[in-house]
């Protein structure tokens, strides 16, 4: 993704034509060939007519398409590929001591935690906590940096709510579940850039059977984010080669104890009997020197 570009999009994205949206999700989804490309090639696979090209660029700004054409070829020329170059990248900022690069990277999270009371986030937060808690199922999903945050938000349910299903990948069947979904459930996605084909494929599917989707993501322009998906927009720029999920993490957090505050006015009974049912089971260790005799 070029990032010049994307700032530009993510300033004029809501306010332009469909059509120049689809294209300027292929724009985004292939920087390489919209470096490489004719401007007729590109609007042929993007599927719109190559003057919708011209026209997203001067709406954005440039003076015609080979501008866009050219900054993604800087930008090529320019990037640094994969995790080793954002570990090029980034150890300016760890230079030093252990500690020091400690220090620096809870301080730009700390940074990140407190800009995340912003207005639209809680309120994102309450219309997904109400899809949630009155969905007949709750659906989470997840892959790779993104599956530990999933996972985390179906747990959470889990414990108070037999409603809510993990969509795993075990034995490749994983998604099987959503082929019998439909409106009255929903689907908790998490998924940051770059983003993994099978999450946003399963994502336009469950759409197009009328899931209500709510996208915990990084950003407005987010595949994962479909027409009328209540968006969970979080950072995750990092002072480390890899990008922060904490802020993911907190808010699936946040937004499992909203959904079980209204799932059930047994919600307490529900605890109680698990705890029961983990202490026949012996599930946790205790230490012997802790009970009296």
């Amino acid at each position: 993704m070029t990032h010049a570009f994307a700032t530009r999009l993510s300033a004029h994205f809501a306010t332009l034509p469909v059509q120049m949206q689809k294209a300027a999700r292929w724009v985004l989804e292939h920087p390489q060939d919209a470096a490489l490309l004719s401007m007729r090639e590109q609007a042929r696979r993007a599927g719109v007519q190559p003057a919708t090209m011209t026209r997203l660029a001067q709406a954005l700004g440039f003076d015609g398409y080979d501008a866009v054409r050219a900054l993604h070829a800087q930008s090529m020329r320019h990037a640094q590929q994969g995790l080793s170059g954002r570990a090029e990248e980034r150890l300016p900022l760890e230079a030093g001591s252990p500690e020091a690069a400690a220090r620096a990277m809870l301080t730009h999270a700390g940074e990140q935690m407190g800009q995340m009371t912003r207005p639209d986030l809680l309120d994102a937060l309450a219309q997904a906590a109400q899809i949630l808690g009155q969905a007949r199922r709750v659906f989470s999903l997840g892959r790779r940096s993104s599956h530990a945050v999933a996972w985390h938000f179906h747990y959470a349910l889990s414990l108070v709510s037999d409603r809510a299903q993990f969509l795993g990948d075990a034995a490749g069947s994983g998604l099987d579940p959503l082929l019998r979904a439909g409106p009255q459930d929903a689907l908790l996605v998490c998924g940051v850039a770059p983003y993994t084909r099978s999450v946003v494929e399963a994502v336009a599917q469950a759409h197009a059977q009328r899931v209500q989707v709510v996208a915990l993501t990084d950003g407005p322009l987010s595949p994962l984010i479909v027409p009328d998906a209540v968006a969970l927009i979080v950072p995750t720029h990092s002072a480390s080669f890899l990008h922060s999920m904490t802020p993911a993490f907190l808010i699936a957090e946040i937004l499992a104890a909203l959904v079980a505050r209204a799932d059930d006015p047994a919600t307490l009974a529900r605890l109680d009997g698990l705890d029961r049912q983990l202490a026949a089971l012996n599930t946790f260790f205790h230490d012997p020197k802790e009970v009296s005799p």
